[in-house]
Formats: C-alpha cells, sequence, structure tokens
C-alpha cells in the first residue's frame, strides 16, 4: 500500500493543515477572549457538569460566595440552597428543561451563614455537555427596594393617617392627591376635591401670599407661609402651611395645618391682653408686677398715685422699701404668701414722702408669665372712718345702754331688734328673750287694744305718744311711749319712761296745792271763827255761873262742842302755816306709850283693849315728841273708833333696818276698800260720819315733815294697819317757804 500523498493531495492537506492552524488560533484567540471576560466579568459565571458540580467559576464567583476557586470546584449549587423551597426548585428545573434556559432570583446560604439575595440566568448544555448560570447579587438592592416599599407604605400610612392636612399638588395648584384630614377641613370628598385647585379656595386677601409663596417653591424648593381657605359653606380655614417641592413624581407637597381654632384662640387671647392691658392702665387700683427678688417689674399710674412716685422711679423700686422688713406680720405675710401661693390681707406702706398708708392687697403668685402679680387698695380713709365709725357706735352703745330712759329699736312687724337694759327692766325681760319677737308680746292684756293704736296712729303719722298703765297685783307702774316710724330706713325707735314716781309726785303736787288752799282757807276760817268762839265760850261761863237750875248737862255738852270746835281750829292753824319744830333725839316707845296711857281710859270706855308690842334695844330717833304723840293720837282714835263694839289695838315697834324703826298700828274693825285707801290723807277725805279728814291729813303732814312715811294696809271685815316709817338719823334739807328759807 502506498501510503504517499500525491502532491496536489500534499498541497491540499498543506492548505487544510494551514486553516486549522488558522482556525485554532483564532479558537485560541476567542477563548482568550472569553477567558478574559469569565475571569474579568463582574457576574458570577459558574460552569456544571451534569451531575450539578461546579466544573469551573470565575473570580465574581469566588467573591459571591465567599470560597476560593479550588473550594468551590466539586462543590453542588443545592449545597447552598437550603432557604429554598423544594417546588420552587423542581419549577426552575422544569422550565430549564423545557425551554433550554431560564432567569430567576433565588436565595443562596453560604457556609458562614451568611444570606444573598441573586438574580441569575442559566442556559443548559451551553458548553457542549456544561451548563453555564450567571449570577448577580441583588441583596442591597433589594433591601434598598424593600426600604423603599417601606417608606412608601410608611408615608401612606402617615398621609392618610395625619392629623395635618397633606395635599399633592402640580405647579398650577391643581390637587393630584389629598388625605382625608385635608378633606375633612374642607368638608369635602377626595373625589370632588382632585377635580379643583388651590385658587378656588384661596381667600381674596391671601391670592398674593400664595403667588409668592409658589414662586419662593420654585426657586427654593421649600416654602413656609399662611393661608386662609374659604369653603363652599362659607366658612373661613385659616392652615399654616409647609412645602416641599419634586417629592412625590415631581409634584409639590403641602403639609396644612388647621390652625384656626388657635388663630381665633390668639385673636381672643390678644383683645383679652388688650382689655387687660385696658384695665390695667385704667384701673383704680394700684397694680405692680413684681419678680422673686421682690423688684418691680410693671405697674400703673394708679400705682404711681399710691406709692407716691413717678413710673419710671417706682419699676426700679424693690416691693419690700415701702415695708418695715423686720415687722413679724410682714414676715408671716410673705411666708404665708410663699407656702400658699396666693393671700389677702392689709399692712401698712411707707411712702417715700414719709406717708403711711393702709393698703389692702391681694396676691398671685406667677400669674403673669411666671411674675407676681398683687393689687392694691388704699384703705386708709376707710380704716379711719371705720375707726371713727366704731367710736361712734361704742359712744352710741354706751349712750344707749347707759341711757335713763328705755330705747327700744323695732323693724318689719314690729319686731324687736335691739334693746337698752332700761327697757329691759321695764318690760321685766331679759335682752335675749326680747330680741327678734313682736313687742306686743310684752304689753299687758289690759293695755294691749291701746298700744295696738297707738300703732295705727304711729304707722299712719310716723310717730305716736302715750301713756300705758304697766301695774300688777304687786306694783304699781305708769309708762311712757313714745314711737317713731323710720329713725332709719327699715327701723323704728321707741322711748320708754317708767314715770310712776313723776305721776306719784304730780299727785302729790296736787295735794299740796289743796293743803296750800286748805291752809289758807283754813287760816282765814280760824281767824273768823276764833274770836266769836272766844265770846261764846266767855258767856257760856258767865251764864253757868248765874242760872240756879241744873242745867250742868247742857252747859257741858256746850262746852264739849265748844272744845271740839277748837280743835279743829287747831287743826286749820297746824295746816295754815308751817311750825317752826325743834328735833331731839327721843325715845319713840316712851312716846308711844305716854299716848297709850293719854287715850286708855277712852278705849277702855269703848271696850277696847290696847296691847303694846315694843322690842328692846330700839335706838332713840330725831322727832318733836308733841306732834308724834297728835299722830299717834289720831290714828289710836281712829282705831277705837271703828270698833263699837270693841276689841283689840295692837301697837307693835320694831326696827326695820339699820337706819330706819316701824311703828305698826293693828285695829280689829270693818277695814278699808283697797280704793279708797289711796285716798287716805287726803283734805276732808273720811270714812267717819262725823270725820273732817282733817287729823289724818294733819298726820301724814307731820310724818313727811319727819322724812317718814306712812302705808296702809287693810282688808275688808278682818281690819287695818298703819305702818309708821321713821329715820333713825335726819337728813338736812333746805325748804323754801313764802317767808325764806329754813333748814329743818
Amino acid at each position: 500500500m502506498n501510503n504517499s500523498l500525491s502532491p496536489h493531495e500534499e498541497q491540499n492537506l498543506m492548505v487544510d493543515v494551514k486553516l486549522l492552524e488558522e482556525e485554532n488560533k483564532r479558537l485560541k484567540e476567542q477563548l482568550n477572549g472569553y477567558s478574559i471576560i469569565f475571569e474579568r466579568s463582574l457576574d458570577a459565571i459558574v460552569i456544571f457538569n451534569k451531575s450539578g458540580e461546579f466544573v469551573d467559576v470565575n473570580e465574581a464567583a469566588c467573591q459571591l460566595f465567599e470560597m476560593e476557586k479550588r473550594e468551590l470546584i466539586g462543590k453542588k449549587l443545592t449545597m447552598f440552597l437550603d432557604l429554598v423551597p423544594p417546588d420552587i426548585l423542581m419549577f426552575q428545573q422544569s422550565m430549564l428543561h423545557k425551554f433550554g434556559s431560564f432567569s430567576d432570583e433565588l436565595l443562596i446560604k453560604l457556609r458562614n451563614g451568611k444570606v444573598k439575595h441573586i438574580e441569575f440566568s442559566m442556559k443548559k448544555d451551553a458548553f457542549n455537555e456544561f451548563d453555564v448560570v450567571i449570577m448577580r447579587d441583588i441583596s442591597a438592592h433589594k433591601a434598598l427596594e424593600r426600604e423603599r416599599i417601606i417608606h412608601e407604605f410608611l408615608f401612606k400610612d402617615v398621609f392618610n393617617r395625619a392629623v395635618d392636612g397633606i395635599v399633592i399638588f402640580d405647579e398650577f395648584g391643581r390637587f393630584i392627591d389629598v388625605n382625608p384630614a385635608f378633606c375633612m377641613s374642607l368638608n369635602l370628598e377626595k373625589t370632588k376635591l382632585l377635580n379643583l385647585s388651590f385658587q378656588q379656595f384661596i381667600a381674596k386677601e391671601c391670592v398674593d401670599d400664595f403667588v409668592r409663596l409658589l414662586a419662593e417653591l420654585k426657586e427654593k424648593g421649600t416654602a413656609k407661609g399662611e393661608l386662609s381657605l374659604v369653603r363652599f359653606d362659607g366658612t373661613v380655614k385659616m392652615f399654616e402651611l409647609t412645602t416641599t417641592s419634586n417629592v412625590y413624581s415631581g409634584f409639590y407637597m403641602a403639609i396644612m395645618r388647621d390652625v384656626t381654632d388657635r388663630k381665633n384662640m390668639e385673636i381672643k387671647l390678644q383683645k383679652s391682653e388688650e382689655r387687660f392691658r385696658a384695665i390695667f392702665e385704667q384701673a383704680h387700683e394700684a397694680i405692680l408686677i413684681w419678680d422673686d427678688r421682690g423688684y418691680i417689674l410693671n405697674a400703673n399710674r394708679a400705682a404711681s398715685r399710691t406709692f407716691e412716685l413717678p413710673l419710671n422711679l417706682l419699676v426700679r423700686k424693690n416691693l419690700l422699701d415701702f415695708l418695715d422688713r423686720g415687722d413679724e406680720k410682714v414676715k408671716r405675710v410673705f411666708a404665708k404668701f410663699r407656702k400658699m401661693g396666693e393671700i389677702r390681707d392689709e399692712l401698712t406702706f411707707h411712702m417715700p414722702n414719709g406717708e403711711d398708708k393702709q393698703l389692702e392687697f391681694t396676691m398671685k403668685q406667677g400669674a403673669i408669665d411666671g411674675y407676681h402679680l398683687t393689687i392694691f387698695r388704699n384703705v386708709t380713709e376707710r380704716r379711719k372712718m371705720e375707726k371713727e365709725l366704731r367710736e361712734s357706735e361704742q359712744k352710741f352703745r354706751s349712750i344707749f345702754d347707759h341711757a335713763m330712759n328705755g330705747i327700744l329699736l323695732w323693724g318689719e312687724g314690729y319686731r324687736i331688734l335691739d334693746v337698752n337694759p332700761i327697757a329691759c327692766e321695764i318690760f321685766q325681760a331679759t335682752k335675749e328673750q326680747l330680741l327678734h319677737r313682736p313687742i306686743t308680746a310684752f304689753i299687758p292684756e289690759k293695755v294691749r287694744k291701746h298700744f295696738d293704736k297707738l300703732i295705727q296712729q304711729c304707722d299712719r303719722f310716723g310717730e305716736s305718744y302715750a301713756e300705758m298703765d304697766f301695774s300688777n297685783d304687786e306694783k304699781q307702774k305708769i309708762v311712757e311711749f313714745a314711737l317713731k316710724k323710720e329713725i332709719i330706713p327699715g327701723v323704728g325707735m321707741i322711748m320708754l319712761r317708767d314715770i310712776t314716781e313723776r305721776k306719784e309726785l304730780e299727785l302729790q303736787l296736787r295735794k299740796s296745792d289743796t293743803l296750800n288752799v286748805v291752809g289758807e282757807l283754813a287760816a282765814g276760817i280760824a281767824h273768823e271763827i276764833r274770836n266769836p268762839m272766844t265770846a261764846l265760850k266767855g258767856f257760856i261761863q258767865l251764864l253757868q255761873g248765874s242760872i240756879k237750875e241744873d242745867y250742868s248737862m247742857y252747859f257741858n255738852v256746850i262746852m264739849s262742842e265748844l272744845k271740839r270746835i277748837e280743835s279743829i281750829i287747831t287743826e286749820f292753824l297746824v295746816l295754815a302755816k308751817p311750825q317752826a319744830i325743834q328735833y331731839q333725839q327721843n325715845d319713840v316707845c316712851k312716846i308711844m306709850q305716854d299716848t297709850i296711857d293719854l287715850i286708855s281710859a277712852q278705849a277702855m270706855m269703848h271696850n277696847v283693849q290696847i296691847v303694846a308690842d315694843f322690842a328692846l334695844h330700839i335706838p332713840f330717833i330725831y322727832c318733836e315728841p308733841n306732834q308724834l304723840k297728835q299722830v299717834f293720837i289720831n290714828i289710836l282714835k281712829n282705831a277705837i273708833e271703828v270698833m263699837p263694839k270693841g276689841g283689840e289695838v295692837t301697837v307693835r315697834i320694831g326696827q326695820l333696818d339699820d337706819s330706819h324703826i316701824r311703828i305698826s298700828i293693828t285695829d280689829q274693825g270693818c277695814g278699808i276698800p283697797q280704793d279708797k285707801i289711796k285716798k287716805l290723807g287726803e283734805p276732808f277725805y273720811t270714812t267717819k260720819e262725823r270725820g273732817t279728814g282733817l287729823g289724818l291729813m294733819v298726820s301724814y303732814k307731820i310724818i313727811e315733815e319727819h322724812q317718814g312715811k306712812i302705808d296702809v294696809e287693810s282688808e275688808v271685815g278682818v281690819g287695818t294697819t298703819f305702818h309708821i316709817t321713821l329715820p333713825i338719823e335726819r337728813v338736812e334739807r333746805e325748804v323754801e317757804h313764802e317767808t325764806g328759807i329754813q333748814r329743818v
């Protein structure tokens, strides 16, 4: 067999070899290029065999798996796919077999535990029987995407939940998106708002402001301002807004805070502050604002007048400069102020001009911007007036309480508002019992109608006057009432006076006048009768001696009656002129005993027994014995005469107290009615058939001149007792008579 080649064949072979060399060179160059691309590729490239083992990897793959190339060769991809669910792997393999290539994303877990999110593209049989996978680490991209999604979610959540209105708008002011808060502010649904723009709501006075805001937004990318939007119902909403450009797909975003309420409040506060400032400046009371150290920061004009300093000097002063810092009350007041935070009190402030003022004040801690507020009122004059009023009231009260007359103040319904001690004595009740009760409750029933008429007169004429008998079984009392309707609005007054003594004095004065008349009459009668009586007595005595027949009985009767007439004339003369009496110390018991001895014969003739009961050691008294004897004779004779059938007269003498003795003469006669006892001692008043009444009148006069008194007790059908009270020692007094002043 001939193995040699023909020239032509050899030439063809040479051409083929040359072509092969060129192809081989080209392939080497291409492979070298691929190798460079393979090694320098930024994406990880892995070549697998049919068993899924790594045959070759580039540097990027080593960095992706964070392993050396020698460590990766022979490893299977599945050992890094623990985090991929099996069904996902099966799905990806089926897609690769079906289409020959497939792209997707996977999570790989490295041997150091790190997890990476990769994007891959796989080609089946890329190099003969080898598969190729190109992988890229998109973990950072996925993280950014997740962050973007979170931010977008958060933005939408904030957008929808925000309390402030959020508006996305374009450069023309048209609404692109709005959140619910903005819809609520404008009281419109979102679907309606998205067809509208800012310009349709902006108040006329804010149009220029909105134009400037848009210009600033385009120039600087952000802008702030205030806008007033007019809702379709005509109400105005005020907003503070912050705008940002290109925040959302190239649009603008505005965050709008509804400050309508705040603005209204600010307006109110501003007006309130203006009012406060006006009040502060125009207030009549002094107002100071001061700090914790006491320094005055602000003051009004009234404070300038009160503290006697110009405002510019007053605000430099310390509040304590006007006070006595060492005063205990000042210390207590400020200690209480620091503790309580506020106080109302009164202190004496010393003014720069030397004047002291009593100021009433109210302090409030931190009342204005953390500073303290004090309002002062000058009460110096008021305190002075109050003091004068208290003194005046004390004087009035002293006069009211110590008045000699009773004073009663009454209000509505004649209820007693106040009463003085004399009025209490007149009504015989305590002040507590009288207060707040009607006056009529203390008026005796017997004069109630009279008092009601008195009230009616007072209501009608504004005043009334009357005298009323408040007497009872124990004591006689006459009360004078003088009513005045309104001494001050709503208050009436009653002046009360116990005029019992005055009435008695008036009665005695009337008796005295009667006695004077009787005395003058008696003097005339005695003078006219005595001379004829003397002649009668003389002629009777002559006639008695010249008549021889026995007419002695008749002459005795005539002489007896003439003596009786003489005794009456003598009593007249006692009444007619005062007697010059010489008072000496005498034993009243002896005088009485002498009188009893003198009249005992007459008593025996009337079957009357006189019983004497004299106490031991009765002191001597200053008296005129003959006059007392005349009194005793008159009373004893009356006692004998009122017992025609006989009886017993008891005479008792005892010491009443340290200054007086009492002589009591008691008979067992028929007695004297109570209404007649008062008339005893009056001229010509008598209870006897033949009496003149002059005997008792003379007796009363004698005892009165002895500075004593006669009291009578009597019970009809039982008897009568005359009590004669005489002083042990006389008190000298001057008695004026027609002839001059006589000391008795």
